[in-house]
């Protein structure tokens, strides 16, 4: 993900509104208790940044309070449109400043695991301000044990999603979302454009590695990332 991109992204009047709403909310949030957990990109398919006219992915945040134990159901009882997407987590082991050239990303970058995020996307997606300031549609997200992988070794993940027993291999898992290294520089960057930065400890989820999943209740969905874990969940 290049530096200009982030740049046109950030300089988007929808986007400065839309993150200004979200990060005051997330602000909010932090004082009344809940924990910075990091942070989530979504719309990162070229056919999703197509249609909302924008040149890179958008930004959330997420907390300890939407985090949801590996093994335990996930339910979308009242939701609109519950959608599952099987991400990567990326754990950050230092500060990254925005700026930062893809090498001191790279050393940067302490550990990945296989993740879920589950979005209730409803409204529909036509408003980048409104998603924004809704932060992306996030419910929850579960996170696998996380491994250490050195990032040159990014291009070699491969993966399969299993969905109700259908299998769905993913050769490139960087494929649809773009090259985890420089998703997790845009993340950096378009949070300096907002006066926040990426801490030691924080996750990115650098969105789905395939088209989001409609779930409802009843559904399963296993999801193994190699050659570093696996995670599965059931809908209730």
């Amino acid at each position: 993900m290049s530096s200009r991109r982030t740049a046109e992204l950030a300089a988007d009047p929808r986007v400065r509104l839309g993150m200004e709403a979200q990060l005051a909310e997330r602000d909010r949030r932090l004082a009344s208790g809940e924990r910075s957990l990091g942070w989530k990109l979504g719309f990162g398919s070229t056919e999703a940044r197509e249609r909302l006219r924008i040149p890179a992915p958008l930004v959330g945040f997420l907390t300890d309070r939407s985090r949801l134990e590996p093994g335990r159901p996930a339910s979308v009882d009242g939701w609109t449109h519950p959608a599952l997407e099987p991400e990567i987590a990326v754990r950050l082991g230092a500060d990254l400043p925005p700026g930062g050239r893809p090498e001191a990303v790279t050393r940067a970058i302490a550990a990945i695991s296989p993740a879920y995020e589950l979005v209730d996307v409803d409204p529909p997606p036509r408003d980048v301000r409104a998603i924004l300031a809704g932060n992306i549609f996030h419910r929850w997200v579960v996170l696998a044990p996380e491994a250490e992988i050195d990032p040159g070794r990014f291009a070699s993940l491969r993966a399969l999603v299993v969905v109700n027993g259908d299998e769905r291999p993913v050769a490139d898992p960087q494929a649809a979302t773009g090259e985890l290294v420089g998703l997790v520089r845009h993340v950096a960057d378009l949070l300096g454009e907002f006066g926040s930065s990426l801490r030691p400890g924080e996750i990115v989820i650098c969105g789905s590695i395939v088209p989001p999943i409609s779930v409802s209740a009843g559904d399963e969905v296993a999801y193994r990332l190699d050659p570093v874990g696996a995670i599965s969940l059931r809908v209730t």
